[in-house]
């Protein structure tokens, strides 16, 4: 997988803890086209994760109720953002936020992301291509990303992955867990 970023180390919730030996590292690069590429690194025993089989790849709800990766991103400096799930079957969502956990039902994805991943002896790598007209329509500054990710074990406990933990429980919507300035190019 080309063009590699910086991956910055995911960490577990300490509340819900993950499989022993598990390390994931997420990261993204600007496209020339406007496009954002995300990229996710899981490394370990995955013999013991429970992966969803490759699928159509079709906008679906619920995927973080199993292994997916996902992201948030700020419009701008505000309190709206928007979530991606990107699960390893192809499968993906996409969801605008007006304020923290206030759902845009009106808001509908202007594309689809592309969903690439591949395994090997003890990596999963999956590479999603966000288009530029499912972005955000944000400032060129002040807009911040949040990577983080589901995992599911073969047991159907789930461990929740992010690059900063905001609270006591797993909460991937609180701001304060968006870390990285994305600042387009």
């Amino acid at each position: 997988m080309s063009d590699l970023p910086t991956l910055h180390p995911l960490q577990p919730h300490a509340a819900l803890p993950a499989l022993a030996g598990l390390k994931l590292a997420a990261g993204f690069t600007w496209q020339t086209d406007g496009g954002l590429r995300l990229h996710y690194r899981l490394q370990g025993a995955l013999d013991g994760l429970r992966l969803p089989p490759p699928a159509r790849p079709e906008q679906t709800d619920g995927l973080w109720q199993h292994t997916c990766c996902e992201a948030f991103i700020t419009e701008g400096a505000g309190s709206a953002y928007h979530e991606f799930n990107l699960a390893p079957s192809g499968a993906w969502a996409a969801y605008r936020f007006t304020d923290y956990r206030q759902r845009d039902t009106a808001w509908q994805p202007a594309a689809a992301p592309h969903i690439s991943c591949r395994r090997d002896e003890d990596s999963l790598w999956l590479v999603a291509d966000l288009p530029a007209p499912l972005l955000p329509a944000a400032p060129a500054t002040a807009s911040r990303l949040g990577l983080t990710a589901v995992i599911e074990s073969r047991a159907g406990e789930r461990s929740y992955w992010a690059l900063q933990h905001a609270a006591p429980q797993a909460d991937f919507h609180l701001s304060a867990s968006f870390t990285l300035p994305l600042n387009r190019p």
